[in-house]
């Protein structure tokens, strides 16, 4: 059994995280997803990203649709897209956690890699659903590939390489120094 151990602590941790996330997520949602709201942060998200194409020379803002838990994006006067709670990335984002806690090094390790690998993820999400935009507004016969397929796999791409990144660069390291 002993030699199981490494394998059922990152399950326990993997599983035990992602479970209390995504029960705590599901908690805030149920606020407003039921009474047809849009939540704070994926108005935030549709906020941040109208902010974003108005950099780029967009003429851009974000909206909510009355009984909608949804937010519209329009751009140069046209609803491009509209921003669910599934756009916002918190779903994506509590896998990353989960992970990297399951490979734990020690709490201020962890935690900074956490904060810094969602921040990098946000600004990834938000260049997503900037770029989606663009190609809503004016290559809308690209739309349904670019949203299905080319932009999960950015997404999940980047998480992917964050968890390399914190597997290669820092479990590996602090489990050969703390091997000694």
């Amino acid at each position: 059994m002993k030699e199981f151990k490494p394998l059922l602590l990152f399950l326990a941790r993997f599983l035990g995280t992602y479970i209390i996330l995504s029960l705590l997520y599901k908690l805030y949602l149920d606020q407003y997803l039921p009474h047809n709201i849009p939540d704070p942060f994926t108005k935030f998200t549709s906020d941040v990203t109208a902010m974003g194409l108005n950099k780029f020379g967009f003429f851009s803002f974000s909206n909510s649709a009355e009984n909608q838990p949804w937010m519209r994006l329009i751009v140069d006067g046209q609803v491009a897209s509209i921003v669910n709670e599934g756009c916002n990335a918190v779903s994506i984002l509590i896998i990353f956690i989960a992970f990297v806690v399951a490979f734990y090094t020690n709490f201020k390790q962890t935690a900074l890699f956490i904060l810094s690998g969602l921040a990098i993820l946000f600004v990834m999400n938000i260049a997503r659903i900037m770029l989606l935009n663009y190609i809503f507004r004016y290559h809308n016969e690209y739309g349904k590939m670019a949203h299905d397929y080319l932009f999960p796999a950015i997404i999940y791409g980047s998480i992917v390489i964050l968890w390399i990144v914190w597997i290669k660069f820092f479990v590996t390291k602090y489990n050969k120094q703390h091997a000694k």
